[in-house]
C-alpha cells in the first residue's frame, strides 16, 4: 500500500495535482523525493509519446542520437547531487537559519500557495536572466541545444545552472520554511516535463493562465518572434505582465540560433564558456571584456545591452535538424551500453548512502566516461574507437569486482563476454585509426 501511494503521488506531482494537506511537511527530511518518484512516469510518457507520435506522423519523434544526448545531459546534471545537497536548498536553509525575519506556519494552506507563487515568480526571473546574461546563458543553452522538441528535451539540463539559480529564491527564505520550499522547487521542475511535446496542440482557456506545450514551443524556437519569449514555469501570467509573451504563430524551428551539431556531452555542456572566453579576448578594454560575460549573448561593442539579432541566420522553416548517418549495428551497440550505464547510474543514486566517497567518485567518473564515449561514437570522432576500447576495459574491471551490475542477473556472463568481444573489436578499429 505504501508503494502504491508513493507511485500515485509521483504521478500527480508531475502535473502539480497535490493538495497542501498532503504535501506540507514540518522538516526538510520529511519531504519526499518527488522527482525520483516520478522517474518511472518520465519513461512511461516518453514511450507513449514515441508510440503516439509514430502512429500520428509515421516517423519517430525521437532520434537515437538526440535522445541519448538529451538523457545524458539529464544524468550529468544530477551527478553533483551524489556529493552534496542541491545548491538551491543549501543556500536557502542557510538564509533561513540565520536571517529569517518571520516564520510562516508550515502547516498553513496560505503558506503553501504563497510559496507556489513565490517559487514560480522566482523561476521566471531565473529563466529570464539565464537568457539575458551571457555567462548564465552559457549554462542554460544546454537545454536549448536540441533541434528536436519532445519529452527527452525536457531532461536536457545543465550541470552548472544550479550553481547560480539559487540566488533568485533567497528572498523567500526570510519567511517561508525550507520544507515548503523543498516541495515547490521540485513540483515546479516536474510540471515543466510534460510541456515539452508537439503532440498537445491547444488547451483552450488554460492557455491564458498556465504555461502549456503551445507556449513553451515558442520558447524553444529560434524564429525571430520566438527568441527570449515565454519564460514562465507553471504560470504564463508573468510573461503577460512583463511583456515577454509571444503567441505561437508560424512553424517553430527549434534549437540554438547557431546550432552546435554535436552530441558529445561535455562539449554540449561546456562549449559556450570557451566561446565567451575567446570572444572576450578579442576586446582590449576591461569594460568590453566584462560586458562579454554580463550582457546579452548577442551583445557586441556599440550595441545595446541585450544586443540584437541582425547577425542571426534567417529562419525559413525548411531547416532540417542535424541527424548524422551511422550504421545500425553501432546504433544498437550505443543503445545497449547506454541502458547499461543508466542502470549503473540508477544503482549509484539508490545506494549512495551506503557507498564510500571514493566508490561514488569512481563510479561517477565511469558514468561520465561512458556518456562521453557514446557521444564520440555518435559524432564519429576519429578517436572514438580508442576511447571506447579504454571504456570497455574499465567496464570489464567494474563487472569483475562487482562495482557494476548487468541489466539482469541472468545477463551477467553474456554482458562480460560481449564486453570482451567489443574490446577486441575496438582494439582492431583503434589500431587502424
Amino acid at each position: 500500500p505504501a508503494q502504491v501511494t508513493e507511485t500515485h503521488l509521483g504521478a500527480r506531482a508531475m502535473f502539480f495535482m497535490l493538495t497542501p494537506n498532503e504535501s506540507s511537511f514540518e522538516k526538510v527530511e520529511d519531504v519526499p523525493q518527488y522527482v525520483q518518484q516520478a522517474t518511472p512516469f518520465f519513461v512511461g510518457l516518453m514511450t507513449l509519446e514515441l508510440v503516439v507520435g509514430f502512429l500520428k506522423t509515421g516517423a519517430p519523434v525521437i532520434t537515437i542520437s538526440d535522445g541519448i544526448t538529451s538523457l545524458s545531459a539529464g544524468m550529468v546534471s544530477r551527478l553533483p547531487l551524489l556529493l552534496m545537497r542541491g545548491c538551491e536548498l543549501s543556500a536557502y536553509m542557510h538564509v533561513w537559519n540565520h536571517y529569517r525575519l518571520v516564520e510562516l506556519p508550515w502547516d498553513s494552506a496560505w503558506t503553501w500557495w504563497f510559496t507556489f507563487l513565490g517559487v514560480d515568480f522566482g523561476y521566471y526571473w531565473v529563466h529570464r536572466f539565464a537568457h539575458e546574461v551571457a555567462v548564465l546563458w552559457a549554462a542554460h543553452q544546454v537545454h536549448h541545444s536540441s533541434e528536436y522538441y519532445n519529452l527527452t528535451t525536457a531532461l536536457r539540463q545543465s550541470v552548472t545552472q544550479p550553481f547560480t539559480s539559487w540566488v533568485f529564491y533567497l528572498p523567500m527564505a526570510l519567511a517561508v520554511p525550507p520544507s515548503i520550499f523543498a516541495v515547490h522547487i521540485q513540483l515546479n521542475l516536474l510540471y515543466q516535463f510534460w510541456i515539452h511535446t508537439e503532440l498537445i496542440r491547444d488547451l483552450g482557456p488554460l492557455e491564458w493562465i498556465l504555461n502549456t506545450p503551445k507556449h513553451h514551443r515558442v520558447h524553444h524556437g529560434r524564429n525571430l518572434y520566438c527568441i527570449d519569449k515565454n519564460y514562465g514555469g507553471i504560470l504564463i501570467i508573468w510573461d503577460r505582465l512583463f511583456g515577454t509573451f509571444a503567441q505561437e504563430a508560424n512553424q517553430v524551428v527549434y534549437g540554438l540560433v547557431f546550432p552546435i551539431k554535436r552530441f558529445e556531452i561535455l562539449y554540449v555542456q561546456l562549449h559556450y564558456y570557451l566561446y565567451l572566453w575567446k570572444k572576450s579576448k578579442t576586446y582590449k578594454t576591461i569594460s568590453n571584456k566584462l560586458s562579454t560575460f554580463l550582457n546579452g549573448p548577442s551583445w557586441k561593442p556599440g550595441k545595446r545591452r541585450l544586443g540584437d539579432h541582425n547577425d542571426n541566420p534567417k529562419v525559413t522553416g525548411k531547416e532540417v535538424p542535424h541527424n548524422p548517418s551511422w550504421s545500425l549495428p553501432v546504433q544498437i551497440y550505443a543503445v545497449i551500453h547506454f541502458l547499461l550505464v543508466l542502470k549503473t547510474y540508477h544503482d549509484l543514486f539508490e545506494n549512495k548512502m551506503i557507498l564510500s566517497q571514493l566508490t561514488i567518485l569512481g563510479m561517477t567518473g565511469y558514468v561520465l566516461l561512458t556518456l562521453t564515449s557514446l557521444g564520440f561514437l555518435i559524432d564519429q570522432r576519429p578517436s572514438s574507437a580508442v576511447l571506447e576500447l579504454f571504456r570497455c576495459v574499465v567496464m570489464m574491471t567494474l563487472l569483475r569486482y562487482n562495482y557494476m551490475k548487468p541489466l539482469a542477473p541472468s545477463l551477467a556472463v553474456p554482458t562480460e563476454v560481449s564486453a570482451t568481444v567489443m574490446c577486441g573489436v575496438q582494439f582492431k578499429i583503434g589500431s587502424r585509426t
